[in-house]
């Protein structure tokens, strides 16, 4: 019997059925995708990390070192389990040459070195230990993601030719945000290049216990080490491999949900209509003491083959999709070991939408209970309350149209009738507004100083070099009589000991400098502009448990010198450990200087650039746009696509769901239609009346979208942001696309949608419908 009245359902219904299954299949879909894609992403990281022996804890240093210092303290700490000391040779762009591609305009730290012996192994792509022959050369992945070389290539090194033999996964600096990339060679290669760079060593510990890591880096600094660089951890070289990848599931992540939601909506219009159209039988059936458990399971039994039928197309085509999906995690990080898993976590998830839907039709369903049996059989539809609208009366309009005073008097009247719609408006405004102001910020060259990075036009490093005082002074000499630069800044980066709250020391990296020329966003208090004060970032910050306003105990020449914390803001630079202060210091000595310049006139850049590169060839200087547009480019590129995705399923959605309510409102509305039209108003007057009502709806859904969009989705793009290591964030909004473009957009789907959706009121015949 269900079979039977399920195929007469559907057969009288095709576009209604066919779209509300698609709209189970899209949340479907993106649910089981998300899923996949967490389990494959953690999976990957994990065997890659696995495979490499990625170190628990790596301190880069550059200058002198006592490696016989570092092997007696290895040997005597209780927790160390595996140590070894790692040249990495860092070399100008300028001298590496890919194919026909020179990485002169590469804003990567580029350097050189051999297989480690023990671990931190750089793998194949087939995630073996790669075994490297003399004159050949393997590359970082990401020169094969962007194309500027190829397998069989020749590659010169500083005049050196080398054969490019193949591409290299590092689980330390796979991912763009890391500053700093391995290219791998043979020992006695190694050795002939050796002296054509400048040598940075990467002191490496695997630990007997990772939960202890802290206690380490404690114990590391109070030794008094070599420290002179950023220190990481396993868990930032976790988190840094997640980024990209990790960012896309969390946009999947927030689509599905609103998708989900969505599709309940479009469940709810369209079983409201079928109850509207079945108004007079469900009466009979009542009346003839069919008990509601009965009624219920045969509009169960329907909606249980949709969303079946949906969830196992969303299903297939979750399949269908999750290889391109995947390709950039299997690029960088090969398979992951529970991908067998990842399907059976997908069909989970999938059947939990399945659950959820059925519940609520279930939850639908319940209004069985109040429709009465005489009415029912009397009218054959559902008799609405009109209360709440007493305030418009057309005797005291004077201003608007008699159908438009009645479109908005109908909305006013039945406001419980119209939240569904609302809410589904809401929705689609929402998913259109929210990616394309991402995309805005993170285009915008102001987002630079969410990531611990002033806006400024050039950027000149100096590190690895002798006498890097009196170096940093011949730029700032050429710079202070430069007419084309308006203003620089100087910022040196010192290491100090800070007294822990546990009475412990640690090193702290501070810059030093003017911090107001070129400010950054701060997500708490502000710059340092006194002696006594000083900014941390969000790591060190959490790390030290200090908050703004509270001081701590930094070491300066032997001394203890107390500074306040001012501020506290993100950073992507240096393992995002480091911290702002103004106060004049010529004890430690200098580990790096930062230049920043902004031009009179930016067009100028490249040829400045250019200028200051070969006049100063021991500083990196770099255009800081290129800088951007090297680290966040494909991010910025994933986004933009996003958004213009965003907006056609937003404007899909929108005609889809007018279009099902508008349906379901004529079949409600039959009664009223047909004592309209003895009252003489024609077709277009009562059409004009839908209009207005989608139209007013759809009015307060656009202002409700974008105040939501520019709350809850700056607080929603902010935690997807903070992927980034940006821990405050505000929206960049372009009012033109986010306040006129997508209004204008959904207004015009929603006029398309009501004309469709309203064009069966002719056949409505007024005998019919009004009968007493």
């Amino acid at each position: 019997m269900y079979s039977r009245i399920i195929r007469n359902d559907i057969s009288k219904s095709k576009l209604i059925t066919l779209t509300t299954m698609i709209f189970v299949a899209a949340a479907a879909m993106l649910v089981s995708l998300a899923v996949i894609l967490v389990v494959n992403l953690s999976g990957a990281i994990d065997t890659l990390m696995k495979r490499a022996e990625t170190p628990h804890f790596m301190q880069m240093h550059s200058g002198e070192i006592n490696t016989d210092r570092l092997t007696a303290f290895a040997e005597q700490h209780g927790n160390v389990d595996e140590f070894q000391v790692l040249e990495f040779v860092n070399m100008d762009g300028a001298r590496i040459i890919l194919g026909d591609n020179s990485l002169t305009h590469n804003v990567q730290d580029n350097g050189f070195s051999m297989q480690s012996d023990k671990f931190d192994y750089l793998l194949d792509l087939d995630g073996n230990v790669i075994h490297v022959s003399d004159g050949e050369l393997y590359v970082p992945i990401h020169y094969m993601r962007d194309n500027t070389t190829k397998v069989g290539e020749k590659a010169r090194i500083s005049g050196k030719e080398f054969t490019v033999a193949g591409f290299l996964r590092d689980s330390q600096m796979n991912s763009t945000l890391s500053s700093s990339k391995r290219f791998l060679v043979s020992s006695h290669d190694y050795a002939v290049i050796q002296n054509l760079g400048t040598t940075e060593y990467l002191i490496e510990f695997r630990l007997k216990d990772l939960s202890a890591l802290g206690a380490f880096e404690t114990d590391y600094a109070s030794a008094g080490l070599e420290a002179n660089g950023p220190v990481i951890t396993y868990p930032l070289f976790k988190t840094i491999n997640a980024i990209s990848d990790g960012m896309m599931i969390g946009v999947i992540l927030l689509v599905s949900v609103l998708v989900v939601a969505i599709a309940l909506m479009c469940i709810r219009f369209t079983l409201l209509a079928k109850i509207e159209d079945d108004y007079r039988q469900i009466g009979v059936m009542k009346a003839m003491g069919m008990r509601i458990s009965d009624m219920k399971r045969m509009y169960l039994a329907k909606y249980a083959v949709i969303a079946a039928a949906g969830s196992i197309l969303g299903f297939a085509l979750s399949l269908v999709f999750k290889g391109m999906l995947l390709e950039n995690i299997r690029l960088y990080m090969g398979e992951s070991e529970h991908s067998s898993s990842a399907l059976l976590y997908g069909i989970i998830g999938i059947l939990l939408v399945f659950l959820a839907m059925m519940a609520y039709v279930n939850g639908v369903l319940r209004r069985f209970r109040k429709i009465s049996a005489a009415e029912a059989i009397r009218f054959g539809n559902s008799q609405g309350h009109t209360a709440g609208a007493k305030h418009l009366r057309l005797s005291r309009n004077r201003l608007l149209n008699t159908n438009v005073v009645l479109g908005i008097q109908d909305v006013l009247a039945r406001k419980r009738l119209y939240a569904t719609m609302l809410t589904v408006l809401v929705i689609s405004a929402f998913i259109m507004i929210v990616p394309h102001n991402l995309y805005s910020t993170i285009s915008s060259k102001g987002f630079i100083q969410y990531m611990g990075i002033g806006n400024y036009d050039m950027r000149m490093d100096i590190q690895q070099t002798d006498n890097i005082s009196e170096k940093a002074a011949e730029v700032l000499e050429k710079m202070t009589s430069d007419s084309a630069i308006s203003q620089y800044a100087v910022l040196a980066t010192k290491s100090f000991k800070v007294k822990t709250l546990e009475g412990t020391e640690e090193n702290i990296k501070i810059e030093l400098g003017d911090h107001s020329i070129f400010p950054i966003a701060y997500s708490q208090g502000k710059a340092p502009a006194a002696e006594d004060e000083i900014a941390l970032s969000s790591l060190n910050a959490d790390e030290l448990g200090i908050g703004v306003g509270e001081t701590m105990t930094v070491v300066v020449k032997g001394k203890e010198k107390i500074l306040t914390v001012s501020g506290i803001y993100s950073d992507i630079t240096n393992g995002g450990k480091t911290a702002k202060a103004v106060f004049p210091d010529q004890s430690a000595d200098t580990m790096w200087y930062v230049i920043c310049a902004e031009l009179s006139d930016p067009s100028l850049i490249n040829s400045m650039v250019s200028e200051y590169a070969s006049k100063f060839n021991y500083a990196k200087v770099s255009d800081i746009d290129k800088y951007i547009a090297q680290t966040f480019g494909s991010t910025i590129s994933a986004v933009h696509k996003a958004s213009y995705a965003a907006i056609l399923v937003a404007i899909m959605i929108t005609v889809l769901v007018t279009l099902l309510f508008m349906k379901m409102l004529v079949a409600k509305d039959r009664y009223s239609i047909g004592v309209m039209k003895v009252l003489g108003f024609t077709s277009s007057d009562i059409r004009a009346q839908y209009v207005t009502r989608s139209v007013f709806v759809l009015l307060l859904g656009m202002v409700l979208g974008i105040l939501l969009a520019n709350t809850l989705g700056e607080m929603l793009a902010g935690v997807v942001i903070s992927m980034f290591g940006a821990s405050t964030f505000h929206f960049a909004v372009n009012p033109l696309s986010a306040y006129l473009l997508s209004p204008l957009m959904m207004i015009g789907s929603v006029l398309i949608a009501t004309i469709i959706g309203t064009s069966g009121m002719g056949h409505i015949k007024i005998s019919e419908n009004i009968k007493g």
